[in-house]
């Protein structure tokens, strides 16, 4: 099925991971990258690659970003894929051995999260709904994120996905910082009654980065992947700080607001 499938991408200042990613898929006829006007040598290196077709899009949000990248999709099946993924021959073999005609109208696949290159025993990453009919989905946002949203019936591959950013440290606190601006306008915007078990918690403020950091090193087993493993939890735990920290501000800010 590999002739009907697309691969499609985001990516912003991604020269650190583009070329871990882009190689494993030259089966595909056609990759497209949606570029949020890099300023780094990522689109440089997206065009010594024949197959990919660039296009630059200011950022807004993320469904934005991806529902664009949809538009300029012409097979029936889309390869949603992050710039810091690394895909396995397995995977691609999987794809490959899918019949075009099934009932099922999208595939979720789990991930193996690495730190430096080394995969993780147990991680927060929650399989994903990543190959799909291109007619049949659209995304959403949902806090920093976006959701897809899937009018059919899903299955699941048996293949991982590895999850393997080697972006700059500094440049991961940056995004972090961003993104949980956007959760805790999500879960303060949100009554609790709709909000999941683990969002509650994270309401909480407090207790949330220490339950993490607990659920990572030792329900994950990330204490037996040594370094890798406390590096990823002490990672998790403190964006949870992050979330807490805007948490309270803008509780406070709409205190403020109220009694003005």
């Amino acid at each position: 099925m590999i002739e009907n499938i697309t691969p499609l991408l985001l990516t912003f200042n991604e020269k650190n991971n583009i070329h871990r990613t882009i190689p494993k898929l030259n089966l595909f006829e056609i990759i497209i990258v949606i570029d949020s006007y890099s300023n780094d040598e990522t689109v440089e290196k997206l065009k010594t690659y024949p197959q990919v077709q660039v296009f630059q899009r200011k950022f807004d949000t993320f469904a934005n970003q991806w529902n664009y990248g949809l538009e300029q999709v012409k097979t029936d099946w889309v390869l949603s894929l992050d710039a810091d993924y690394r895909i396995t021959d397995e995977f691609i073999s999987e794809l490959d051995n899918l019949a075009d005609n099934s009932v099922v109208d999208g595939y979720f696949t789990c991930f193996k999260y690495c730190v430096f290159g080394k995969p993780l025993r147990g991680t927060l990453l929650p399989p994903r709904l990543v190959l799909f009919r291109r007619e049949k989905a659209f995304y959403f946002d949902d806090g920093h994120t976006q959701k897809l949203h899937l009018n059919g019936r899903s299955g699941q591959l048996l293949s991982y996905i590895y999850h393997d950013d080697r972006k700059p440290l500094s440049r991961w606190i940056n995004s972090q910082d961003r993104y949980m601006i956007l959760e805790a306008q999500k879960l303060i915007g949100t009554p609790t009654s709709e909000l999941s078990i683990g969002d509650r918690i994270r309401r909480k403020k407090i207790i949330a980065p220490f339950i993490i950091l607990f659920y990572c090193l030792i329900l994950k087993g990330g204490i037996l992947d040594g370094w890798a493993g406390w590096y990823y939890a002490l990672q998790r735990m403190l964006a949870e700080i992050l979330l807490a920290i805007h948490l309270i501000e803008a509780e406070k800010a709409n205190d403020i607001a109220q009694k003005q």
